[in-house]
């Protein structure tokens, strides 16, 4: 991309703006080298990786780059052999440790957040924590050695500060002493050329031997090393020259290391830079409320609510723009002022920043294209140094572009064919135009001439455009209209502005006929625009209150099925409990049964198991069941004694003993004989509910069991559901009719129908023990129970 385009549309301040948002002098550096990319798979990967950071900064905020420098220069000093100072060897520290908090920041989001780009680049970061280590070890923070970098140092500072400590010791006890305090200055001890000295007054300058160091500005004062600790402070010089020797050492020894990870710091540093360059674009576009664009090399461009990205949010006014499907040149005509170069600029602008791989400031679905380069004539190219007019100018530049240009190619046009006669000037910018359209380039060109207005309606693939001006307010609205050409307006302006009417009429009849009929051509297009953007407002808030609609039907309906979900839990929880208190009663009857059982030593009477059978009616929850109702309506009434029927209410198989009334029957369940109403019987004969009611209650089981309660249970071949229920049962009729014990016969087989029954057993209520048979008891096959 030539640096005349990069000027004239103002790239440079879009990439001053993404430095600012680079968190090192590296991702800065990147920044500045950044150039457009005419390659389609080049600019998806760029804008891949600009989308994964953006998701990055969504999800936990900014990257980590604390502490991360630019040492490149440090590191080559350090193959060289050069001695790094500690705070070169800090810098290297700190972007060790940084690089590795990135890394381990970025792999730890992909994992829940897949961003291949990143993790890739992250996994190329190489760690070189020994060497860090090993530089932290001997320099602290504040790029200071520490004493703890060799035993050597430790040792020579340790003498220093005894040193120090007998120098100030000795020179304490001086200036303390009285007749020595009137000799000084002042009764403080100061520092000169790295060695203890005492301000001594002028005139006492004889009665202190050693070495004068230093005087004050006004020649009163001496600071002199009294001859007493000279031989002190010689060995404190000594010892710090062991300390600096000692230091250099260490900062050899640590150089050398990082001139082993020379290489790998060098390919680290590359790395940090692209990944805080690719986190600054992410972080503009997320200033500029910037989206990702759908990139194509076809020569397409849509841009939706388009906004230039220099222009302040609240005042820009978006672009809605479309190139390169049924048209591939736009031609905009109107008045100044009315915002057609900043349409040129956005469009310019836009695809620049797209294909540098940054975000562009409009709404989802925007479309862009990749070309080989953009070519922008505009503004006043006037050059006095050069004699050139502004025509002049113009036509150089439209020359090179002429020349450069290619199919693949995006053309930006300013007031083509201005600054010479309007006749002549018209004749060329339509012969300009006409030969970048043969050629296939992209262009949006902007004119005053009213001939490019006919020549776009008479050739396909050239649309009119204008920028919206507003006749009642005088002022444009800076809104592109595709598909409209522009009016001059000069007329009403000129009314509006209080012109006299003669005047006016005179110069329209200045105006030919041909001319007349196009601006009235244009006129009926902009009435009829403005009808059907009236109308398509009106089908717009009709589709938001059509949509806000649905959303609240939506919300009610979600409200409906919480509150069912509600009152069906309750009734859930209100029908167990009911069938809890059935339960507790049926338990309380059967134990009043027993209780007379016990008593009596004989089989109950039948008036006792009729008043117990109407208790345990009555403990059955009432619910409300409308199919029950249904099925009981239809349920067959000829029934006659000697029929197997079924009582619904209880699930119990029976016999009708007799028909008493057109009502009831007494039926005999076992070893009680009931009236039950005609509606709670099903033959076993019987219709659909029927038969749902004998296949969950009637069984396979073979009971052996005559008109007195039998001492055993055959449960061969019987599955195990329906063998507890017949357990229960019979364990039941067993207790009643005083047995001790009983014999269970379920067979040998796999185990199954043994291990169940006797799982069941073990918390039975009547149970007391239960055994395998013995031997001529029939072994395994067989569980012997011992009742209460």
């Amino acid at each position: 991309m030539n640096t005349k385009i990069i000027k004239t549309l103002e790239y440079g301040k879009i990439l001053h703006t993404l430095s600012g948002y680079a968190a090192t002098s590296l991702g800065k550096a990147w920044v500045e080298k950044l150039e457009p990319s005419p390659e389609l798979t080049e600019v998806k990967q760029r804008l891949q990786a600009t989308d994964e950071a953006a998701h990055v900064i969504r999800l936990k905020g900014s990257a980590p780059f604390g502490g991360i420098r630019d040492v490149h220069a440090s590191i080559r000093r350090s193959e060289i052999a050069g001695t790094l100072n500690p705070t070169e060897l800090l810098d290297i520290a700190n972007t060790m440790s940084g690089a590795r908090r990135l890394q381990r920041f970025i792999l730890n989001v992909h994992e829940d957040h897949p961003i291949p780009l990143l993790a890739k680049l992250g996994n190329e970061l190489t760690e070189t924590k020994a060497v860090e280590e090993a530089i932290r070890y001997c320099i602290d923070d504040n790029a200071a050695v520490l004493d703890s970098a060799s035993s050597e140092l430790s040792k020579i500072r340790q003498e220093l500060r005894n040193g120090e400590s007998r120098a100030r010791e000795k020179l304490d006890q001086m200036i303390r002493t009285p007749s020595i305090q009137k000799m000084l200055q002042d009764s403080i001890l100061t520092m000169r050329n790295d060695r203890y000295v005492i301000p001594v007054k002028q005139e006492y300058r004889g009665h202190f031997g050693g070495i004068i160091h230093d005087q004050s500005a006004s020649g009163a004062t001496l600071f002199i090393e009294p001859e007493s600790v000279v031989v002190l402070n010689n060995k404190l010089r000594e010892l710090k020259l062991k300390e600096e020797r000692e230091i250099e050492k260490i900062l050899q020894m640590l150089t050398a290391q990082v001139a082993e990870v020379a290489e790998p710091m060098k390919i680290n540093l590359i790395v940090l830079a692209e990944l805080d360059f690719m986190f600054a674009k992410a972080g503009i576009a997320r200033e500029m409320k910037a989206v990702l664009p759908i990139m194509n090399d076809r020569g397409f461009l849509k841009l939706r609510k388009g906004r230039h990205p220099l222009i302040p949010h609240k005042s820009v006014v978006p672009l809605d723009l479309e190139i390169g499907n049924h048209y591939s040149t736009i031609i905009v005509t109107g008045p100044n002022t009315g915002g057609k170069t900043v349409s040129l600029k956005t469009v310019g602008l836009l695809s620049l920043m797209a294909m540098s791989g940054l975000f562009v400031p409009a709404e989802e679905g925007s479309q862009l294209c990749v070309f080989d380069a953009i070519y922008a004539d505009i503004g006043d190219e006037q050059s006095i140094e050069q004699n050139l007019s502004t025509f002049s100018s113009h036509m150089t530049n439209i020359i090179n572009i002429l020349r450069d240009m290619t199919p693949k190619s995006l053309v930006l046009l300013d007031e083509v064919g201005a600054g010479t006669d309007p006749a002549e000037g018209s004749a060329l910018a339509i012969s300009i135009l006409e030969d970048i359209h043969r050629k296939g380039s992209r262009m949006i060109a902007t004119t005053h001439y009213s001939e490019l207005k006919a020549y776009a309606y008479e050739r396909s693939g050239i649309i009119n455009a204008s920028m919206e001006f507003d006749i009642q307010t005088l002022s444009p609205t800076y809104r592109l209209l595709v598909g409209v050409p522009g009016r001059s307006n000069a007329f009403a302006i000129a009314e509006r502005l209080g012109l006299d009417k003669t005047i006016i009429d005179h110069a329209r009849g200045q105006v030919n006929e041909e001319d007349q009929r196009v601006e009235t051509m244009i006129a009926t297009l902009e009435e009829n625009r403005l009808v059907a953007e009236s109308e398509r407002h009106i089908a717009e808030q009709l589709r938001r209150d059509g949509e806000q609609l649905v959303r609240k039907l939506e919300q009610e309906q979600v409200k409906f099925e919480l509150e069912r979900a509600k009152l069906m839990e309750q009734a859930e929880k209100d029908a167990a409990q009911a069938v809890a208190k059935a339960r507790v009663e049926a338990d309380q009857i059967i134990a009043d049964l027993r209780k007379l059982a016990m008593e009596e030593r004989s089989s109950v009477k039948e008036h006792v198991l009729i008043e117990a059978k109407r208790r345990l009616d009555e403990a059955v929850p009432k619910l409300k069941d409308k199919n029950r109702s249904t099925q009981q309506a239809k349920k067959p009434k000829a029934l006659q004694a000697g029929d197997d029927v079924i009582v619904s209410s209880i699930g119990q198989r029976g016999q009708i003993v007799e028909i008493v009334s057109g009502t009831e029957a007494v039926v005999q369940l076992g070893m009680m004989k009931m009236k039950v109403a005609l509606a709670d019987l099903d033959t076993l004969g019987g219709g659909t509910a029927s038969k749902k009611t004998v296949q969950h209650v009637v069984t396979g089981v073979k009971r052996t069991r005559d008109e007195h309660t039998r001492s055993e249970l055959d449960l061969r071949g019987a599955n195990l559901d329906d063998s507890i229920i017949e357990v229960d049962r019979f364990l039941d009729e067993s207790f009643l009719a005083n047995l001790s014990q009983v014999y269970i016969i379920h067979g040998k087989g796999t185990g199954v129908l043994r291990s169940g029954i006797q799982d069941y057993m073990r918390k039975h209520r009547n149970v007391k023990s239960y055994r395998l048979g013995n031997y001529g008891e029939g072994g395994n096959g067989v569980t012997v129970v011992e009742l209460k």
